[in-house]
């Protein structure tokens, strides 16, 4: 090989890590705005089953600031149940979602909480959002929808449901990464008690 044939293939591979290296730098770290499904659990409740789970989440700036400015913001969580069938498709006897409304009152300096017409008021951001990351008692399941003996695959999630936010709100949160916080499904066996004869 030539020294000219060399020093062309060195300088070619200097210039390809010059590259990559502008790419990661202007790419900058990666960001993960999740939330974590800390735990999760059905409680017998007298006519079924309640769920209780923990999520782990922090606001971002963006979504911070637009609470702050009176956006409201929606967290949707949703429940499924199922059970696999060797002969046809897992069968889906539960599947149910609830919605906790957070906003911010500027007259009243006050956040609140709401889910259809019930709401509660708070004086801090950090006191609002630890009752939506902490669902409790959360009826999921009627008895008759899960059969004594059988094992279920039990799923929850949380998510920053965008879709029922303003329209306008509704196209930057498409094209904005900022406005997108989620989990990932938390699933967790749940077999039902055998009824006493």
């Amino acid at each position: 090989m030539t020294i000219s044939k060399r020093f062309f293939r060195l300088r070619l591979v200097a210039l390809l890590w010059m590259w990559l290296t502008v790419c990661l730098v202007a790419a900058g770290p990666a960001r993960a705005d999740t939330i974590a499904v800390q735990r999760a659990s059905l409680q017998a409740d007298g006519t079924g089953w309640s769920l209780d789970a923990r999520f782990d989440f922090e606001l971002n700036s963006s979504l911070e600031d637009a609470v702050n400015k009176g956006i409201p913001l929606y967290f949707t969580t949703e429940f499924e149940l199922t059970r696999p069938r060797w002969y046809w498709f897992d069968e889906q006897p539960v599947s149910i979602t609830q919605t906790l409304r957070l906003s911010f009152q500027p007259l009243t300096r006050e956040y609140r909480v709401s889910s259809g017409g019930l709401q509660q008021g708070f004086s801090s951001l950090t006191e609002a959002l630890a009752v939506i990351k902490h669902v409790t008692s959360w009826h999921v399941i009627d008895r008759n929808q899960a059969q004594p003996g059988e094992t279920y695959t039990a799923s929850v999630r949380m998510q920053l449901d965008t879709a029922l936010m303003p329209k306008p709100f509704q196209v930057d949160a498409v094209n904005n990464r900022d406005w997108t916080l989620a989990s990932d499904w938390k699933r967790f066996t749940f077999t039902v008690a055998e009824r006493a004869k």
